[in-house]
């Protein structure tokens, strides 16, 4: 006879969708708090250098979250778990930590450099529509038109973020348009990260967790790495041992990185590409009111008109959920009342 479980029988129980929610709640406020870090490591300056630098930030944190991460999940990193793992799967695990490893955390700290955290928040929501698109091409799954018009909306308010402020910083030229390299690089991050939600879900959907989170953040922190030495230079990393930094970032990963990625991918893996982005949707709410009580950033007048857009597009796809839940309901009564007349 198996020994039954005798910890926490709770946890077992929580809906799919309230993992999504707490992940989202925790991803909200991401940028606020590296933000808000970043200039807690400006008045500790040291030899000149903020210890808590953007880079400094992405690559301890991501120390931290493998020394997290390693006792939790050690029983799973055997020997039978990886040989069960087929070619398929190994190339799909590094096409993940490449993505969300790597080049998405390194696009949007960049990004928080060049433009305000609320622009990236909102432009962050290009993800829902692209997830929608790319879910029912790819993985054939079926939409109804108040998520289509709802993704719609939340891509106009998107949009309008981007075209009417512009950051004050680095600029591109568009042919009439100027966009802000802050901006694109938040934008680039979003098409990357529904690309890797489409593999996660269509390719990885049976790998543990704890494989998929320890490979994925250590060959991402590796090819980040090396990277940032090719591109800024081998003194771009100094600080990397200041204890200031260290006790900062063993929080910061613990929340952000290790409890924030389980209870995603525990939320996403009970639930469809298209519902997971778009209650994700929410992300801005989260994130704005973080940055207003984190920062004291107050949104502007084209941060208002997307989001408000953005708004309205949460609105339908929660309206487009509600109605298909009634209508499997009523579906289900029906069926079981015998005969209905004509």
């Amino acid at each position: 006879m198996s020994r039954p479980k005798r910890w926490h029988p709770f946890i077992y129980k929580i809906p799919s969708q309230t993992y999504l929610w707490l992940a989202i709640l925790i991803f909200g406020a991401s940028s606020a708090v590296t933000r808000k870090l970043t200039q807690i490591g400006a008045q500790h300056f040291m030899d000149g250098r903020n210890p808590i630098s953007l880079c400094n930030v992405l690559f301890v944190g991501n120390l931290c979250a493998l020394i997290v991460m390693l006792p939790i999940y050690r029983r799973q990193w055997n020997k039978k778990a990886l040989q069960q793992l087929s070619r398929k799967d190994w190339l799909a695990l590094i096409a993940v930590a490449i993505l969300l490893g790597a080049l998405v955390p390194g696009l949007i700290f960049q990004a928080l450099a060049l433009t305000r955290v609320n622009n990236i928040i909102l432009i962050g929501r290009l993800e829902p529509p692209l997830a929608m698109a790319l879910s029912v091409w790819l993985l054939r799954e079926r939409v109804n038109r108040w998520e289509v018009i709802g993704a719609i909306a939340a891509f106009v308010g998107v949009a309008l973020t981007i075209l009417l402020q512009p950051s004050q910083t680095a600029m591109i030229n568009m042919g009439a348009f100027r966009l802000g390299l802050g901006e694109l690089l938040a934008a680039i991050a979003a098409v990357a990260s529904v690309v890797s939600t489409i593999i996660l879900k269509e390719w990885l959907s049976d790998i543990p967790a704890g494989i998929l989170s320890i490979f994925r953040t250590a060959l991402g922190t590796i090819i980040f790495f090396f990277a940032a030495l090719v591109l800024y230079g081998h003194d771009h990393f100094m600080g990397i041992f200041s204890p200031f930094l260290w006790q900062w970032m063993l929080v910061y990963a613990s929340v952000i990185v290790v409890l924030g990625q389980s209870f995603w991918l525990k939320g996403l893996r009970a639930s469809t590409v298209s519902t997971a982005s778009l209650a994700g949707s929410f992300t801005p709410i989260v994130g704005i009111l973080a940055a207003y009580l984190i920062l004291g950033e107050v949104p502007t007048f084209a941060q208002y008109i997307g989001g408000s857009l953005i708004l309205v597009g949460i609105f339908l796809a929660q309206f487009s959920i509600r109605f298909q839940i009634s209508r499997k309901v009523a579906t289900q009564i029906e069926q079981g009342m015998g005969f209905k007349g004509i």
